[in-house]
């Protein structure tokens, strides 16, 4: 029996504004990326996702993003590599010391937005990622896009790193993400996505928008928290890998 984690984006509101049903979503994951308060996210809302993420059982990571409330961190922001390697350890530093004080710990790291989408192709801004966390935590897991430069960053700062795929986002020919605001970018409906997931996990392939099926390792699947149907995807994704007999763990 093959297993595979399955996570999703929590922790993004921000004060009184909420961002998605973390409630439902921390009872479907088994892995829960946690907003740090660059891009969503507060001290309350992530002591809370901590707690209620403990009692359920959900393992948690840290999920750092550029500072960009008003854009969610999907804008690009032209930091140096110096600057986001600060960033995300700030980011990341907080997320460790709210976990605890919330009585869970965080186990993986996994860039936001539009901080991975550019560590997925550039080497530095990926090496930027890698050095942040190796420096607060060497046994703190790397999660990254398959065949991203993030991974090849992970490995090259000898840190263990996991690669995800996205059950609810299309792929380019190249393997990467249809830039969002394109049609057909983000897949809206759940049994579509479930379906593609499991072909995915079967075949060990990124399965692109053009049929190409690009061979990689897959160890977790992200379902993005924000979306209307994230609920109703999540739900639909576990239970088709369940009934195709793949077990859902979280890698860490």
């Amino acid at each position: 029996m093959k297993t595979v984690d399955l996570n999703a984006d929590v922790g993004e509101g921000f004060g009184r504004y909420q961002c998605g049903d973390d409630e439902a979503m921390l009872s479907i994951v088994s892995s829960a990326n946690v907003a740090c308060g660059a891009h969503a996210g507060d001290p309350e809302i992530m002591a809370t996702t901590f707690r209620i993420a403990k009692e359920r059982g959900v393992a948690v990571g840290a999920h750092p993003g550029f500072p960009d409330l008003w854009g969610f961190g999907r804008r690009r922001i032209p930091f140096t590599t110096g600057e986001i390697e600060r960033l995300v350890a700030y980011q990341v530093g907080a997320a460790m010391a709210l976990a605890v004080y919330s009585g869970h710990r965080i186990s993986y790291v996994k860039a936001h937005g539009a901080l991975a989408n550019i560590a997925e192709l550039d080497r530095d801004v990926a090496g930027a990622l890698a050095r942040a966390v190796r420096a607060l935590d060497p046994k703190l897991i790397f999660l990254g896009s398959a065949r991203s430069e993030q991974l090849r960053a992970a490995e090259e700062f000898h840190l263990t790193s996991i690669s995800e795929i996205y059950a609810d986002r299309s792929y380019s020919k190249d393997g990467t993400l249809v830039p969002r605001g394109t049609p057909g970018a983000v897949i809206e409906d759940s049994t579509v996505a479930a379906a593609r997931v499991l072909k995915m996990i079967q075949t060990g392939a990124i399965i692109t928008v053009t049929g190409e099926r690009l061979p990689t390792v897959i160890g977790s699947i992200c379902v993005h928290g924000d979306s209307p149907h994230a609920i109703q995807t999540a739900k639909r994704v576990r239970a088709a890998l369940e009934n195709a007999g793949v077990s859902i763990s979280a890698f860490s």
